[in-house]
């Protein structure tokens, strides 16, 4: 079966080397480097496995272009897989392959359609989500559902962890379609893929901003679902940025204006040193976060930066 494959996130690339182990794929298709910056969670595995493996790459500054569209005509596909790709594909690219235009979302559709759907779901305190593999259509996450597989969101997980396991249920998920179009069978499941929930916004590195009126949970989980390789929660300290990449939340209520940075409290321990900041319930305590010059503190560094005084919401 002839496969091109368009991907960048890396959340694709375990499901791209089981695809090139079953099958192997033809060609391979990414962003060009002016376009690669713009994006959080790039891989360039994908080029280095395709130079050991012999497969053909090509880097397009968008999918909508002629240039795409040239390439992905050329290699005439009977399966084209779409993975961890920001952009909608157009329809007269979808209309090339002979067997269809696979792709995943990071939710259980049609809950949570739209960009980020990962981060969001942290950032709104769900405690599920999952994987959905689906025939792309000219509709945002519309298109018929072949596959899906759930996992929980537990109070440990990150934007990263979560991401770890999508890019596993992408491997299993694609797997088991190859087998099934192997055998002749192209799998849909009953599920009906509409819904009447708003689509899930694109978030911006400036969407980051924190709001220290709110409750420590969500907080926490504002931090945890932006944290890397995601470009950050971010505040504002003396008219600094500083970047939050850590922090737990602390069952201590506080009297102290949102924002106020109450102490550092210090251990022996790995991210046994912490900043202590009031919020609108409770404490977070930050154990890890980078100033505006990209220096990360941690630690005995973090004590000794000595940070005192409110972040600011703006």
């Amino acid at each position: 079966m002839r496969i091109t494959w368009i991907g960048n996130h890396e959340e694709g690339v375990i499901a791209f080397k089981r695809a090139i182990e079953e099958n192997g794929v033809d060609a391979f298709i990414t962003l060009d480097e002016s376009a690669y910056v713009k994006r959080s969670a790039g891989s360039r595995e994908y080029i280095q496995i395709c130079e050991e493996k012999n497969i053909p790459y090509f880097f397009v500054d968008t999918i909508k272009g002629e240039t795409a569209f040239e390439i992905v005509s050329k290699q005439n596909p009977e399966l084209l897989v779409v993975l961890g790709w920001s952009e909608i594909l157009p329809v007269r690219l979808l209309e090339i392959p002979t067997i269809g235009t696979i792709g995943t979302h990071a939710a259980l559709l049609p809950h949570n359609r739209g960009s980020a759907p990962i981060n969001w779901a942290l950032i709104h305190g769900e405690a599920e989500t999952g994987n959905t593999m689906m025939w792309l259509s000219k509709d945002v996450d519309a298109g018929a559902i072949v596959d899906q597989m759930a996992f929980p969101i537990t109070p440990y997980d990150t934007c990263k962890t979560l991401y770890d396991r999508v890019a596993e249920t992408n491997a299993e998920m694609l797997i088991k379609l190859i087998d099934n179009l192997k055998r002749g069978t192209k799998p849909v499941l009953p599920i009906e893929n509409k819904t009447d929930e708003p689509i899930l916004p694109r978030r911006r590195p400036k969407d980051g901003l924190i709001n220290w009126n709110q409750g420590s949970k969500e907080l926490y989980d504002f931090v945890r679902a932006l944290t890397k390789p995601y470009p950050g929660a971010f505040t504002y300290l003396d008219g600094k940025k500083y970047l939050i990449w850590e922090a737990s939340v602390l069952p201590i209520k506080s009297d102290e204006m949102p924002g106020s940075i109450i102490g550092t409290g210090v251990g022996f321990a790995e991210n046994g040193t912490g900043l202590c900041v009031a919020t609108k319930d409770n404490v977070l305590w930050i154990t890890m976060l980078e100033d505006e010059d990209g220096v990360e503190y941690s630690n005995q560094s973090l004590y000794r930066l000595g940070l005192k005084g409110l972040f600011e919401n703006e």
